[in-house]
């Protein structure tokens, strides 16, 4: 399946929010509810999920479904692929190299 391209001002607008890195830093190397998610950041589950919603929709997080749970996770490749491609759009003569 062909990843959907990225659209750099959906994708600057997700990562923007103050919530949204704060969820996205505390998903980035494991799989977490939303009520895991509201327990470590200190925010109302309703707003998690909203912020989740915009996150998804960006293409940023994952989500897998474990019995009546949904689990989250950055989704780290597509993280990388929108810095580079902004990075890529305003700088460039500054050409983006990955390493490994």
């Amino acid at each position: 399946m062909k990843p959907r391209s990225l659209n750099t001002v959906e994708f600057a607008k997700a990562i923007a929010d103050e919530t949204r890195q704060k969820i996205m830093t505390i998903c980035c190397c494991e799989l977490l509810s939303v009520n895991d998610i509201v327990a470590k950041i200190n925010v109302a589950q309703p707003t998690v999920s909203h912020h989740l919603k915009i996150l998804k929709t960006a293409g940023l997080v994952r989500s897998e479904r474990r019995g009546k749970q949904v689990l989250y996770t950055l989704h780290q490749e597509r993280m990388v692929e929108g810095c580079c491609q902004v990075a890529e759009n305003f700088a460039p003569e500054h050409p983006v190299e990955l390493v490994d």
